[in-house]
This record gives C-alpha cells, sequence and structure tokens, in this order.
C-alpha cells in the first residue's frame, strides 16, 4: 500500500463513482464537473494551493485526498490554517491512515498550524462529514459519504469543531395558514420593500445582487469566505442552463437588495441514473427522471444585517413555499446552517422543518 500522486485528474476522480455503484443513497456530480473542480483551470485555484495525493494497494486506487490552503480564507479569518478534502476510501483503517499522514506532512511543511475538512474545497461548495442518516440521498450541491468514513477520520485524530444542519420541510397547509397574519403585519411595517425575480436574461446583474447580499449577509458566520468575482462568474455559467425565474428572488428597498433567496429542484434525483456521465443509454431514463422531480433544496437565504429583525426572512420562506407550490413539489431540503445559529434555525423550525441530516467539520492541531 503507497501514497503517491495521481496520474491525472481522471483517476483522481474515478474512485467515488466505484464506490457508489453499489450505494443506492450516494449520487455523485458529472464526471466533468468533478474534474473541473479540481483542476487548475477553476477559479477557486487562483487564490489557493492544492495537494492531490491517491492510495494505491495492489494496483488498484483505494483512497484519495487534497490538501488545500486557501488563502483568501486565511486573510479573512487571519489564520493560518489548511483544509483536507475530496477524501473517499475503501473501509480500510491504514489506508486512511496513510492519507491523511500525507496531506498533515504537505501542510506541517507549509508551515500550517492545523488542518480542517472535509473542504471540497471550501464551504461555498460542498463541506462536512455526514454523521447522521446514511439512507437517505444526498440532495443536489451537498455531499454523501459513508458511515465508516466517521470511524476513519476519528481514528485519524480528528475532532469535531462545527456541525450543520440539513433540515426538511414537508408542505403544511395549517402552519402557512398561521403564519399569514404574521406575514400581514411585516408586510405593514415595510411597505417600502418589495419582491424581484431574477432576470435569466440578464444574469450578471443578477449575480452582482447575489454578491453584495451574500458578502454582507454571511460575513460573521463561522467557516464563510467571501466568494471571488471569477468564482460567481464561474458559478453563473454553470447555472445558466438550469436556471428559471422562480429559482431566485430577492428583496429590495427602492433598487438596493437587501435579501435573496436561491432554490434548485434536485435534479440528483435524475443525475444518479448517469453514474458520472451522459450516454446514449442512460439519456432518456434522465430526462424521464427530470420531469419526476417533486422536491428541491433552499440553498440559501441571506438578509443583510441592518435589514434583520424585521421579519424578512419569513417573507423570503412564505415566497419560497409560494413557489415551490407552483412547482409541484411536495417537500425540500433547507441546508445547511450552522448548529449554533439558533435564529436561522428556530424560524425553519417555526414552518415545520426538522433535522433530518448532520454534517460535521473536523479539525487537527498540527
Amino acid at each position: 500500500m503507497k501514497v503517491r500522486d495521481p496520474l491525472n485528474e481522471e483517476e483522481f476522480v474515478e474512485l467515488p463513482y466505484i464506490l457508489s455503484k453499489n450505494n443506492p443513497s450516494w449520487v455523485c456530480d458529472l464526471k466533468k464537473d468533478s474534474i473541473k473542480l479540481i483542476s487548475d483551470r477553476h477559479p477557486f485555484w487562483l487564490e489557493a494551493e492544492k495537494k492531490l495525493f491517491v492510495c494505491e494497494d495492489g494496483g488498484k486506487i483505494v483512497g484519495r485526498i487534497c490538501g488545500i490552503i486557501n488563502k483568501r480564507y486565511n486573510r479573512f479569518h487571519n489564520e493560518n490554517g489548511a483544509f483536507f478534502g475530496f477524501f473517499d476510501c475503501i473501509d480500510d483503517l491504514s489506508a486512511a491512515k496513510s492519507l491523511f499522514d500525507a496531506v498533515e506532512s504537505w501542510a506541517r511543511e507549509r508551515k500550517c498550524d492545523f488542518i480542517r475538512g472535509p473542504a471540497n474545497p471550501s464551504s461555498n461548495y460542498t463541506w462536512g462529514l455526514l454523521v447522521e442518516n446514511f439512507t437517505e440521498s444526498n440532495v443536489i450541491m451537498m455531499p454523501y459519504n459513508p458511515e465508516y468514513y466517521v470511524k476513519l477520520v476519528e481514528a485519524c485524530g480528528y475532532r469535531k469543531e462545527k456541525d450543520l444542519f440539513a433540515f426538511k420541510w414537508v408542505y403544511d397547509e395549517k402552519i402557512v395558514s398561521r403564519m399569514e397574519k404574521i406575514k400581514e403585519r411585516i408586510l405593514r411595517e415595510n411597505k417600502n420593500l418589495c419582491f424581484e425575480f431574477v432576470d435569466v436574461k440578464k444574469l450578471d446583474l443578477a449575480f452582482d445582487y447575489v454578491k453584495e447580499v451574500y458578502n454582507s449577509a454571511w460575513e460573521k458566520n463561522w467557516g464563510f469566505v467571501p466568494m471571488s468575482d471569477k468564482e460567481i462568474e464561474n458559478m453563473a455559467s454553470e447555472i445558466r442552463l438550469i436556471l428559471k425565474k422562480d429559482y431566485v428572488f430577492f428583496m429590495k428597498d427602492g433598487d438596493r437588495p437587501v435579501a435573496f433567496c436561491f432554490i434548485l429542484p434536485d435534479l440528483n434525483k435524475a443525475i444518479k441514473k448517469l453514474n458520472g456521465e451522459f450516454s446514449i443509454f442512460n439519456i432518456i431514463p434522465f430526462l424521464y427522471s427530470v420531469l419526476r422531480i417533486k422536491s428541491g433544496r433552499m440553498l440559501a437565504l441571506g438578509v443583510i444585517e441592518e435589514y434583520r429583525q424585521r421579519g424578512i426572512e419569513i417573507l423570503m420562506i412564505l415566497k419560497a413555499i409560494e413557489i415551490i407550490k407552483k412547482l409541484g413539489w411536495e417537500w425540500g431540503e433547507l441546508s445547511w446552517t450552522l448548529e449554533d445559529n439558533r435564529k436561522i434555525n428556530k424560524t425553519i423550525e417555526r414552518f415545520g422543518g426538522r433535522i433530518y441530516k448532520r454534517y460535521r467539520i473536523y479539525r487537527k492541531d498540527l
């Protein structure tokens, strides 16, 4: 068993597709997207350093990991840390330990004080190790891992730093009706505010709004790092083909965006049919599954700080519920939230959401 550099990006990304074949709950991204994300072509790496490792046993790849130094994150938080990410491994502690030893040595050589993860490659993408509920599939843009990963990571000396919650929400007419009176009061007290939906023909302007609210609303959150302009441009180009008017909306005060919400249908229901790539054999099942999607995910809901304590998040959630009902979705995932963000967690629970998955960020001092 040895740890080495991967021969190429394709070799590095292959393992999770092999491991997930026999796990009906595990949905992997398209291979082309996975390759792009770890490639130098991705704008994230303009301000980050990486080192890819694979573990080989008997000619087979049995594990992989990536060491990451996120320079933007370290500047923003005044830290000197590294991240590990893209960790996948067979159920073998010696393989896992070999991978973590390699990435920790790499981080020590760069004088890092600690290593945190998993980050794939940062909190703006997917991060966290699933530690609760391994039977339900990961939804769009959320990670999955088998249960034994928890044992492997913790056996390598990593301890919990923070948990992330994923809530499951099922449409409940009684709860929505109960919130209507609250909605009326909030609207009376905020007559200058109005909703505006994304113009899919003017995505550049829409993502300028997103950047303005996102960087302001999240800047004090644990683990937050501002996205660069190029990262936001890249995200806009990636979702352009699937974005509809209903999926992104803003609350505006005059011309100023003060809140936004971003939802997407759970395309993972269909992506599971592909096992990483399109072919002439799976395109029809994929399209058929897309038409039958009955659930989605709320990826983001943010209100800039000076407009909080005014009930705007309640108006945003109610508008999202209105859209979800129109789209025919039966339930949705709201993810992720920080375990100690009590205000937003309580608000979600008021609407009937319940925590149904938990992800964990680990840390190890070097």
